[in-house]
């Protein structure tokens, strides 16, 4: 549950300024997700969020740049957590995660995948990636294992 709330924290950041923790507990209670200011602070750490000034002249919340290796070491810890299983089928690879986690191991996707990776789409628990050629296939189920362990 703490990545889907995760990841719907990050979907709300980059639609709409927040800028308290309080306004974010809010609008995930709104969602659908029980969260306190002190879950959402904590996650807020975990996220490793930011403020930066919005064109309204407030300081709302916002992710930081993907390339530092607090980020790495994150990414890492969310597949390792969720997913329980990758199959492929043609040049599509099929991962299965814990129910509602798909979005967020998805995003950690987007942004560790190799170019050959056209593109990714997730439902709850399910995830299909779309790889350019089934030669590349192997390639990126092997970079997706080795961070799994």
């Amino acid at each position: 549950m703490r990545y889907a709330r995760q990841s719907k924290i990050l979907e709300i950041i980059k639609t709409q300024e927040i800028d308290t923790q309080e306004k974010l507990a809010e609008k995930l209670n709104e969602a659908g997700y029980k969260a306190t200011q002190a879950t959402v602070s904590r996650d807020i750490k975990e996220l490793g969020l930011i403020k930066v000034g919005s064109a309204g002249g407030r300081s709302c919340y916002a992710e930081a740049p993907k390339d530092s290796l607090r980020d790495s070491d994150r990414f890492s810890k969310i597949l390792r957590d969720t997913v329980l299983e990758i199959k492929t089928a043609e040049n599509l690879i099929v991962i299965k995660t814990l129910s509602g986690c798909a979005n967020a191991a998805a995003e950690v996707i987007d942004n560790i995948a190799p170019e050959c990776v056209m593109g990714t789409l997730a439902g709850d628990n399910t995830i299909f990636i779309a790889v350019d050629h089934t030669s590349n296939v192997q390639t990126v189920i092997d970079k997706f294992t080795s961070i799994i362990g």
